[in-house]
């Protein structure tokens, strides 16, 4: 997703650390998670969920002669997805829980693994500054693709964060449910990522 690496002609000028080239990133240089929220009569009973992808990588291209021409793609392996964590709810999550959330996660009803093993990233087109952009492009989960916005901030010179909101209504994909229905996963699911660019040239594939 990522990096000042993307941006209009004004936002080159001389001196910037990202050189023209081929970047790598992903799962062996930083992380990326998932956050989950409840809704429904049951919510109380629920957690809010840390998930996060063990397996993950993408590769950048930068030109600085003609910026619009930089692109990056990444895909996320679903079947590296675990949860980490889980607060709220009326008693501690527990390692039964976090299986079995991880079973449904895989399942027909959520991101149907057994057809669909990766959610992928292409991107289009970025607008802002250097260190403070929005990364637009498109996410393809389940075998559908949709618009994305992805907000990004860089915190060193090849390292880079963002987040953005991803409502799974749009992809097809019906809310995760339990207790008959009573608890609900919440539609919007926040993604964040920390990752730094690395140079192809340097030993990377």
């Amino acid at each position: 997703m990522l990096a000042r690496i993307f941006g209009s002609y004004n936002m080159w000028r001389p001196g910037m650390a990202i050189d023209g080239g081929t970047y790598v990133f992903g799962s062996d240089h930083g992380r990326l998670s998932l956050h989950t929220g409840r809704t429904g009569l049951g919510r109380r009973a629920g957690h809010d969920l840390t998930i996060e992808a063990s397996s993950w990588q993408g590769r950048a291209s930068v030109d600085t002669t003609e910026p619009a021409s930089s692109s990056v793609a990444m895909a996320v392996e679903v079947n590296s997805l675990k949860v980490v964590e889980g607060t709220g709810g009326l008693k501690p999550l527990t390692a039964g829980d976090r299986a079995e959330i991880v079973r449904a996660l895989r399942g027909d009803q959520l991101l149907h693994t057994a057809k669909y093993p990766d959610i992928r990233f292409v991107s289009t087109h970025i607008s802002g500054s250097p260190d403070a952009f929005a990364l637009h492009g498109d996410l393809s989960i389940v075998g559908r693709t949709r618009p994305i916005t992805v907000d990004c901030t860089m915190i060193g010179a090849r390292r880079v964060q963002g987040s953005a909101i991803v409502a799974l209504s749009r992809w097809g994909i019906g809310p995760y449910s339990v207790f008959i229905g009573a608890l609900k996963l919440a539609d919007e699911v926040g993604v964040e990522f920390e990752t730094e660019l690395v140079p192809t040239e340097a030993g990377m594939p």
